[in-house]
């Protein structure tokens, strides 16, 4: 009888999950529902197991609408009807087109419209009108009581209760936008929307039972017989399966010959034994799509990552899709595919996020949209997201909504009772979806057309994305090409353009062997100076390499996995450090010093996680595997989990082993959920370290522009324009004559881009460039106005950040230039003077311009000053000291002041809040600060600028840090005199 349910998934309209639909039908002993939601079948595969699992019969449709009016429901006779609607659906919804009135013609379709919404005589086969138990009375004089064959039950169910009725109001208001008081009846669902039992339809319908009847026979006559777990990806890349194994095998012993020569036993032994399992499960295909996207990169010169487990295989390192030798690192391909694992193997392919998306657009034009699609993400609403929109629906004024959705909450006692019922349902709709998104890269291509599966929505970036996610995709066997972006890879890119175009000299940096092995790459690398390059310019990682007196590769893979928070957090960090520099220590068990010699008896990487559980506990790789996507955040079972932990355990005592090991392993092994790194994931990352630090240390000032330029990094753009200072630039603010609309690099100069000041309108940033390029440089202020139509605010701006001082004239002489001489633009008719002025030219008096206006207007326009900022003090602290003389006070009190740069909060285990803050000091160089809770209670940073700090030298693992006690905020009242004399000095 239930023909038209809703779920969450019906996106600000529908309350319930999907399991709490199936658990109403089975308290009231319902046999079959139909979940149609709006526009959107994000829900059904979920639905249809969560029934299946119940004994319901499920069915599956869509509810299409006009804005909030009605137009039809639509029920899915089988699998065939349900491509036909989601074929309907993606047609409109890819051109953001409304759906037309009436549906066409489909073969395997069921149609109900809302009462009186079409006149029966029109009614196709499939058709139907649906009537609502409030509709009833007037079928006694109407002409479509007889039409016995044409009457459905139409009884949407969106909530249950009450309460289920106010969250639907809220979700409306907030999808319209509006105050609930403002919340027309037209946008939302009344009472009629509420469940009602099916005895209480039966009451109703008593004189009308055959609508009853109609009803169910329409769901009988549905069915969704999907079977999950088979695999619907793509099936060949050639078109023949015999013809993918021969290319596969042909391209793997090519690049062998490139990577390794013509004879390396242990490489051709790998390949054989590799190629035979890849084909064994049926994955050749997979190998040649995703290189088939990672060479039509290359083919137009994009720099690329093959990250993940992938790296394992020695087949994907000889077909270039990753640069990881999985023989120097001794990985194991079954940690990657094996006969035993249930999911299909996994590439992650990293682009510089300027040509991720010329690579997606490729694959879908390559295997068509009608079999390609992104995949989706769910945006659920949740925390103080929540908390605001609720706020707004409420009527609460700004200050309150971010009172409530701070951390620190007022007590009940304190609030009214608006703020409390915003709390209340902030806690009911927690989790409840809010919107589709676009899933970070994934793409999926499948055999059959895209649409048998799903409807596709088309989100502003313009790619169709699919309704479900990437566990509903692999739950029903379509598998995910991962193409993903970062910006590190765009600072490489740039680089290598950039040396190319102003040294004329060609950069190879795909040879990692020689940036592994360069000792200006090790020299930087254990001086932890690393700013700029990827992974590894934080502070805590730069302390870190500097612990580990990292200067090699594989340190390096073991840094990039222990910095990550499930290793810090459990102490495994600190005991790697300290094992790693030399501390004694006693394996908790013989069998591991064979299994972890190589990480000193501790678990770093995901495949020590499954050494323990394979090796020690006696696991076979399944169960392996299970805990391995668990503890990526791969899984969204919990269940699988603790399955692993219960067998564990069991397999555990079966052998015997002391319960405080077993404890302590499994301690460490749940410190890795959602955080741990495969070790071909590390050693990924770490070669794209490794070619950030080559060109850092030979092309300093190309590769910081190229930071600069791509906008990426731990870093804001200040620090990343003091970096490249402390390697020898010249930095100037934006000039007309010499800037573009990016950074520039000329010699050891850098001009910076107009990108980077606020309020400049981008058509001007990027017409001045091209302007200049065409007519070249500008002459003068007036000439600049006479070629480019620029406002007298634009024109302000550039004034006052300095771009035009190349005249020679001070900026205040500028500025009255620009004021008295700059024509209004338009059709203005200037009013007659009754008396016109003698002379006619004026003579502007001399002007002072002092250097200290120029650093305020910087800060003003560009966020920040381009001369030091220790600059901008009237003199420094008498008794201070340098980040260079840590080690002349170790173990002592000292003072240095510090420029701030980051702070990293932390809780300690008793929950006070600790603070590791980073600073650059007066000779340029960077040092960290640690202040415990009663330094944190006592002296509360406030904001970008110059601390002083007294404190506690201390040195761990060789690196010094200050301890803070005290701390204070210097504020900037410089005597500009001293800052000219700095700047000519420095010119």
């Amino acid at each position: 009888m239930y023909l038209n349910c809703h779920s969450h998934f019906s996106l600000r309209y529908g309350t319930l999950s999907v399991e709490e639909l199936v658990k109403l039908a089975v308290e009231h002993r319902i046999p079959a529902l139909a979940l149609t939601d709006i526009h959107n079948t994000s829900a059904c595969y979920d639905f249809v197991q969560v029934c299946r699992k119940a004994g319901i019969h499920p069915v599956i449709g869509m509810e299409f609408r006009k804005g909030d009016q009605l137009l039809y429901v639509a029920l899915a006779r089988n699998l065939n009807g349900f491509r036909e609607i989601n074929e309907f659906y993606s047609r409109y919804a890819l051109q953001h087109r409304d759906f037309p009135e009436l549906p066409p013609y489909w073969s395997e379709v069921y149609v109900i419209y809302p009462w009186n919404r079409r006149d029966e005589v029109s009614l196709s086969e499939h058709e139907f009108l649906g009537i609502h138990p409030s509709q009833v009375r007037q079928l006694l004089r109407s002409r479509y009581r007889h039409r016995h064959d044409k009457l459905v039950l139409l009884q949407p169910l969106t909530f249950v209760d009450k309460r289920g009725h106010n969250i639907h109001r809220l979700l409306r208001s907030i999808d319209h936008n509006v105050l609930l008081s403002k919340l027309l009846q037209a946008n939302q669902a009344g009472d009629e929307e509420a469940f009602v039992p099916p005895d209480r339809l039966r009451e109703i319908f008593a004189d009308y039972r055959f609508i009853l009847d109609n009803s169910e026979k329409l769901l009988s006559n549905c069915s969704f017989n999907f079977i999950f777990g088979q695999r619907r990806s793509r099936q060949t890349f050639t078109g023949g399966k015999y013809d993918d194994m021969l290319l596969l095998e042909k391209l793997a012993h090519e690049g062998m010959e490139r990577r390794y020569g013509r004879a390396h036993p242990e490489a051709m032994k790998r390949i054989s034994n590799e190629l035979e399992i890849i084909d064994q499960l049926d994955f050749n295909a997979y190998f040649l799509i995703t290189w088939d996207m990672v060479m039509y990169g290359r083919s137009r010169g994009f720099f690329h990552v093959g990250r993940g487990s992938g790296a394992n295989s020695i087949v994907s390192y000889c077909l270039g899709i990753t640069d990881v030798d999985p023989i120097e690192l001794d990985l194991y391909f079954e940690r990657f595919l094996n006969p035993k694992r249930s999911s299909p193997p996994d590439f992650d392919v990293d682009f510089s996020w300027k040509d991720r998306d010329h690579v997606i657009d490729y694959a879908l034009k390559r295997y068509r949209h009608t079999h390609a699609s992104l995949l989706a993400t769910y945006t659920c609403f949740r925390d103080r997201g929540i908390i605001r929109e609720l706020g707004k629906v409420f009527g609460l004024p700004k200050h309150e909504i971010d009172r409530l959705a701070s951390r620190h909450v007022p007590r009940p006692a304190d609030m009214d009772k608006l703020s409390k019922q915003v709390l209340h349902y902030a806690g009911l709709m927690e989790g409840i979806p809010n919107h589709l998104s676009i899933h970070a890269g994934g793409i999926l291509i499948s055999e059959a057309p895209i649409h048998s599966y799903t409807a596709t929505n088309m989100p502003p970036k313009g790619f169709p994305i699919t309704h479900f996610d990437m566990y509903v995709a692999e739950e029903i066997g379509l598998h995910k090409f991962d193409i993903l972006s970062q910006r590190g890879l765009g600072h490489i890119q740039e680089s290598v353009q950039i040396i190319s175009e102003t040294r004329r000299e060609l950069i190879d940096i795909q040879d990692v062997d020689r940036c592994k092995q360069d000792p200006q790459v090790r020299k930087l690398l254990s001086e932890a100076r690393t700013v700029g390059c990827f992974y590894i310019e934080s502070p805590a990682m730069r302390m870190l390499l500097q612990k580990l007196h990292c200067e090699d590769y594989s340190t390096l893979v073991a840094a990039s996995s222990i910095i990550r928070p499930g290793v810090a957090s459990s102490g495994m960090m600190r005991a790697y450090i300290e094992r790693h520099n030399g501390k004694l220590f006693a394996y908790a068990h013989p069998r591991l010093k064979e299994l972890l010699e190589e990480t000193h008896g501790i678990m770093v990487y995901q495949e020590d996680v499954i050494k323990v559980v394979h090796g020690f506990a006696g696991l076979d790789l399944a169960d392996a595997d299970l805990l391995r996507r668990a503890m990526s955040g791969k899984s969204r079972h919990k269940r699988e989990f603790l399955d692993v932990r219960e067998k564990y355990f069991s397999a555990c005592r079966e052998r015997g082993y002391p319960d405080d090991v077993v404890v302590e392993l499994w301690r460490q092994i749940e410190s890795f959920a959602g955080y741990s790194f495969s070790k071909a994931h590390s050693a990924s990352f770490a070669v794209e370290s490794f070619q950030s630090l080559y060109l850092k240390a030979y092309y300093p000032l190309e590769f910081m522009v190229a930071v600069i330029n791509n906008f990426g990094g731990f870093y804001d753009t200040e620090l990343y324009l003091h970096e490249a200072r402390q390697w020898g630039a010249i930095i100037h603010p934006p000039c007309v004559n010499q800037s573009t609309y990016l950074t520039r690099l000329v010699g050891q100069d850098i001009y910076l881009g107009f990108v980077h000041m606020k309020d400049l309108s981008e058509k001007l940033s990027k017409g001045i460039e091209q302007e200049r390029k065409q007519r070249g440089i500008f002459k003068d202020l007036a000439d600049f106005t006479r070629r480019l139509p620029v406002s007298r605010e634009q024109l302000t701006l550039l004034a006052r950040v300095g771009a035009f001082r190349f005249t020679g004239l001070s900026k205040p002489h500028l500025l009255w230039d620009l004021q008295l001489h700059l024509k209004p633009r338009g059709k203005a008719k200037q009013a007659e003077v009754l008396f016109a002025p003698e002379g006619g030219v004026f003579q502007l008096p001399e002007f002072e311009q002092q250097p200290l206006e120029d650093a305020y207007d910087e800060m003003e326009l560009l966020g920040f000053p381009l001369c030091s900022p220790f600059d901008l003090l009237p003199g420094m602290p008498e008794g201070c000291i340098s980040s260079s003389q840590f080690p002349q006070h170790d173990q002592q009190i000292a003072s240095i002041p510090g420029y701030l740069i980051n702070i990293k909060q932390i809780k300690t285990k008793r929950n006070d809040r600790m603070q590791f803050a980073h600073f650059v000091d007066q000779r340029g160089d960077m040092f960290d600060a640690t202040l415990f809770p009663e330094a944190v209670a006592k002296y509360p940073f406030t904001g970008r600028g110059i601390y002083l700090m007294s404190g506690k030298i201390v040195k761990e693992f060789g690196v010094y840090t200050i301890e803070v006690h005290s701390m204070k905020k210097l504020l900037f009242t410089p005597d500009s005199r001293q800052i000219g004399e700095r700047w000519e000095q420095q010119a």
